[in-house]
């Protein structure tokens, strides 16, 4: 073999992987270590790039309605800051709503639960008495009949609170010994700094982003250019291009669903007159952006607010929230986000569960776009294989025809000869001995 530089250079990078290999398989600790740093130095930065892949969503459309400003300076900058209002009242008429309901819900739960108790033991008495059998066995076998529920339920939280506060205190006086007043309050404040100075160097990189994101995209081209050959490059474009507009449809697809299905729940509990319906309206609009189990978060969350104030009409709450929740995952969400990625149900489910498990809720969101570029990239390589191979499409099809073995199975002659000759075969009237 001609040692020429193409074979040294492939002969230093397979040496070089083997002795990173072994480095991150042996030092283990010290290469998560290592992984940390390097995030804390450039998570402000892989943030503002989330920010603004998020932003650019919105600002594109409202850069094309103010197509009529020729200048494209002027014009980005306005869709930037019209962008960070529509946000901004996004997230303060959000706040706005739910902050108020939060608080007189708190309230109401303080005030109604004593009358919540005294109706759950109501209801077991009227039970009990509907049940004689039932409650002669524990009549005879327990002091039901003399038990002050009510004292037994007083009782039960003032042992709860005790402990509580028992285990609060061992805390302190845990923290006070190993911690002294002045390194926590410097670690406060430090934190407390180093946060407000990442958010603003995130939120300023974001925005910087935004302003000159083609110049950024040929600069990347430029350098993806330089260092790999041609074809990788064309390759490697195309898939970022289809993952940006994968994820880019599926935020607005998912923003545009949760609205939705706020928007439903609200009339729907207006016209059955449900209590607490700006809360949970809210509540469930802003769970819905987490795929699948969101929507059920936010019910299981609306039904303990409306069963502390109305036991019948929790359960019909979420009757209708089955409903909705029917019409939207059949007709809305396939419509509206479904198509947007292009990924079938079962692999959404899928995305859904393996995005949580590795990232929680974040892994939820990311996976999902993630997924729908997998998928494309499966299918447009199995459609080229199958190309390639020259399989005809009818067996492909849904049904396909009956095949017919391709292997051929060897008789043995002489075994055939002792088989026809014992009388096991019957010859044929034209067949020669």
């Amino acid at each position: 073999m001609e040692l020429n530089k193409k074979t040294l250079r492939n002969i230093f990078l397979v040496v070089a992987g083997c002795i990173v290999l072994y480095w991150v398989l042996h030092e283990t600790e010290r290469v998560t270590a290592t992984f940390k740093t390097i995030w804390s130095l450039f998570s402000p930065f892989a943030v503002g790039a989330a920010i603004a892949f998020i932003l650019n969503v919105p600002m594109r459309a409202i850069e094309r309605m103010l197509g009529g400003i020729k200048k494209a300076g002027p014009r980005r900058g306005l869709a930037i800051l019209l962008t960070l209002l529509a946000v901004l009242l996004v997230l303060a008429g959000v706040v706005y709503l739910v902050i108020p309901q939060v608080i007189a819900t708190v309230e109401t739960l303080l005030a109604e639960i004593p009358g919540f108790v005294n109706r759950v033991i109501d209801w077991g008495k009227q039970w009990l008495a509907a049940n004689p059998e039932l409650r002669d066995w524990l009549y005879e076998n327990t002091k039901f009949e003399d038990t002050d529920w009510s004292e037994l339920l007083a009782y039960l939280f003032n042992v709860i609170s005790s402990q509580m506060e028992s285990i609060v205190n061992k805390l302190h006086q845990a923290m006070d010994q190993l911690l002294s007043v002045v390194d926590v309050t410097f670690k406060v404040v430090v934190a407390f700094a180093n946060g407000v100075f990442n958010a603003v160097l995130s939120l300023v990189f974001a925005l910087y982003c935004l302003a000159r994101k083609e110049i950024l995209a040929r600069q990347g081209r430029r350098l993806l250019y330089a260092i790999l050959p041609e074809k990788i490059g064309d390759e490697t474009v195309r898939i970022l291009r289809m993952t940006n507009a994968t994820f880019s449809n599926f935020i607005s697809g998912q923003c545009l669903e949760a609205v939705i299905l706020g928007a439903m729940f609200m009339v729907s509990m207006s016209i059955f007159r449900m209590p607490y319906m700006p809360l949970v309206s809210v509540l469930i609009a802003v769970t819905a952006l987490v795929p699948i189990v969101g929507a059920f978060v936010g019910c299981i969350l609306g039904a303990f607010f409306i069963l502390v104030d109305d036991p019948v009409m929790a359960v019909w709450f979420v009757i209708m929230f089955l409903v909705l929740q029917q019409i939207e995952g059949n007709l809305i969400y396939p419509r509206v986000v479904g198509t947007s990625i292009g990924l079938p149900g079962m692999w959404v489910l899928v995305a859904v569960g393996v995005g949580g498990d590795l990232m929680g809720v974040g892994g939820m969101l990311i996976m999902i776009p993630f997924a729908s570029v997998l998928y494309a990239l499966a299918r447009e390589y199995s459609d080229k294989r199958l190309e390639a191979k020259g399989i005809p499409a009818e067996k492909l099809q849904d049904q396909p025809p009956a095949l017919k073995s391709n292997f051929k199975v060897k008789r043995d002659k002489n075994k055939w000869l002792s088989k026809l000759t014992s009388g096991k075969i019957k010859k044929t009237d034209g067949e020669k001995e």
